[in-house]
């Protein structure tokens, strides 16, 4: 793993995801060279289908992405890249089938047809943000599935809640439901799967739960659109930046998630 190609991979988190690129700066400095390539690639496959309008080239995009993990989890030579090349020094094969479900679940974004029902919905939100924090903590320590997938569907699910409005903007139908009150049911959902992964805490290793530092917002996110389900179409979710720094400062030296 070369200083250049992390330098490139913290660039990409930075530019391309910058409050997770935050949390990894909140980790003990060991865990930030794990994270950054897990984060780099978790934001090229994200972007790859929005970077053309060309359904075809997009599936070619995401392909490429999905050949480079097979490499890494059948051991074979790697092929040379910023991303790939360290990501095959930190993920193991497991890890790699993981994650070769978010790319799969991204598939999604490359057409305009709404999720086919709810467990759809759901398990897109599990297969990109639980496979990712699954994928991240467990190449940091130890940790059990079912608490990442819990944390991490929250935090895609808060994630995806502030993009409501630039996904419609899209011509995207982001939601099954868009009520508010089944807005405000489905925020209640994240909140009580966020509560049941803390509840197991004890089963996450203090270096895998580097990893949950980017959860850091869930709870104030979805607090927020499970009370004012309006707050979702108007944009107005989210922590102020005085409050994001103070809540991820003491995260950090908490331990805390």
């Amino acid at each position: 793993m070369t200083q250049d190609d992390l330098n490139a991979c913290a660039e990409l988190v930075q530019r391309g995801d910058p409050d997770r690129f935050a949390s990894v700066l909140a980790a003990k400095p060991a865990a930030r060279n794990v994270l950054l390539p897990i984060y780099a690639f978790n934001v090229e496959v994200a972007r790859a289908p929005w970077v053309t309008q060309e359904s075809m080239i997009a599936e070619m995009r995401l392909q490429w992405w999905r050949d480079a993990l097979d490499e890494i989890r059948d051991g074979k030579p790697v092929r040379r890249h910023e991303v790939v090349s360290p990501l095959a020094e930190v993920l193991s094969a497991d890890d790699a089938e993981v994650l070769d479900r978010l790319i799969e679940a991204r598939r999604w974004d490359i057409y305009k047809d709404p999720f086919e029902d709810m467990a759809h919905q759901t398990r897109y939100l599990q297969d990109t943000g639980g496979a990712l924090l699954l994928a991240a903590a467990r190449s940091l320590g130890t940790c059990e599935e079912s608490v990442a997938l819990d944390a991490g569907y929250a935090l895609a699910l808060a994630n995806w809640l502030q993009a409501i409005p630039a996904l419609e903007a899209q011509k995207r139908v982001p939601l099954v439901d868009g009520r508010p009150e089944a807005v405000s049911a489905l925020a209640q959902d994240g909140l009580a799967r966020l509560k049941l992964a803390r509840t197991k805490c004890a089963s996450v290793s203090s270096e895998a739960g580097q990893a949950f530092l980017s959860c850091w917002q869930v709870e104030t996110v979805l607090s927020q659109a499970a009370a004012e389900p309006e707050r979702v179409a108007q944009g107005a979710l989210g922590m102020s930046e005085f409050g994001k720094r103070v809540g991820l400062l003491w995260r950090g030296m908490s331990g805390r998630w």
